[in-house]
């Protein structure tokens, strides 16, 4: 990432209010820099973008894999798109716990939506951050917000146990199922159906069509009793392929916009959410700094192979770790 005048971040922001696109991709590669000259650069970015953020619909979709995340999100921003929004998708890929490598294939997948003039489809490898959420894709939201994009789309990796992470960035968190049987539905996980605003049954046509509408009537029935504040989960069903209910899915979530304003549960999400990112900065640098800690450095290989050989235990091992971090025995 350049320094110079034109790179500035004073500029970068000039030119990403501007809608410039190649702007705003820069300006992502710089918040996602682990580089802490980057990090400087990108912390006076997002001070002056701050501003022109927070005027977007903001939603998380997650699903298992095979449920259709990518054709579903497709036919999602077209139509979307064609309503006179501008849609940003954040589609975080997964990463290789061997190699760090990331598959990073969102844009070979929604190819008519890539081509369109008011989406941005931007692939962010996960890394190792729990939740399957990039670690700056909260960053990136509001890069994308600033740059026009009014409706903001995180695709999560997948369904599970820190998936949830999404939920702590968007106004409204939707879950895509396949249509299921009775022993399938035992296996999707509670946590995350109890945190979905919005449960929708994907590919919803031909010969998975009545199975849908089981699964839409069995869900409908098991969610019942959930409330999420004066909000009552809906469960819908659609067919991304052929587009049928894609609408339907679009006015629920402007549905749960003007409610949550109305009562002011959208404001207090977000303000939650503003604190929980605090939190999770907190931890996550903390946790940078002792890894790049010399005295650490020296000790965590040893000490984390003499852990797995069971010659210490853990807790000894982070004791340990966390004094020579601290510079003081560790209460």
């Amino acid at each position: 990432m350049t320094t110079s005048a034109a790179h500035t971040p004073a500029a970068l922001a000039e030119a990403v209010l501007r809608g410039d696109r190649r702007a705003l991709a820069r300006a992502i590669t710089l918040i996602e820099s682990t580089r802490r000259d980057h990090r400087a650069q990108a912390d006076a970015l997002l001070e002056a973008l701050l501003p022109h953020t927070g005027n977007s619909v903001r939603v998380g979709i997650s699903g298992v894999p095979g449920v259709g995340k990518s054709t579903f999100i497709e036919a999602f921003g077209l139509h979307v798109i064609g309503l006179g929004h501008k849609v940003a998708v954040l589609a975080i890929d997964p990463s290789s716990q061997r190699t760090g490598g990331s598959i990073l294939g969102d844009k070979t997948r929604m190819v008519d939506l890539s081509r369109e003039t008011d989406a941005f489809i931007r692939p962010s490898p996960a890394g190792a951050t729990l939740g399957g959420v990039a670690r700056r894709t909260r960053e990136a939201m509001l890069v994308c917000e600033a740059a026009g994009f009014d409706v903001i789309v995180v695709e999560t990796v997948g369904v599970g146990q820190s998936e949830t992470a999404v939920a702590d960035m968007v106004d409204l968190f939707m879950l895509l199922l396949l249509p299921a049987g009775g022993d399938e539905l035992q296996g999707i996980k509670k946590g995350i159906v109890e945190l979905a605003d919005l449960v929708v049954v994907n590919k919803a046509d031909g010969d998975l069509a009545a199975t849908a509408r089981h699964t839409v009537a069995d869900y409908r029935h098991a969610l019942t009793l959930l409330r999420h504040g004066d909000w009552r989960v809906p469960v819908l069903s659609c067919s991304a392929i052929s587009k049928a209910g894609i609408d339907a899915v679009w006015n629920t979530i402007g549905e749960h916009r003007g409610i949550t304003e109305a009562s002011g549960a959208r404001a207090t999400r977000r303000a939650e959410q503003a604190r929980a990112w605090l939190w999770s900065e907190i931890r996550e640098t903390l946790v940078d700094a002792f890894k790049a800690h010399p005295a650490v450095r020296a000790d965590l290989a040893d000490l984390e192979s003499r852990v797995t050989a069971g010659a210490v235990t853990p807790t000894a091992a982070a004791r340990g770790l966390l004094e020579r971090f601290l510079g003081r025995p560790v209460e």
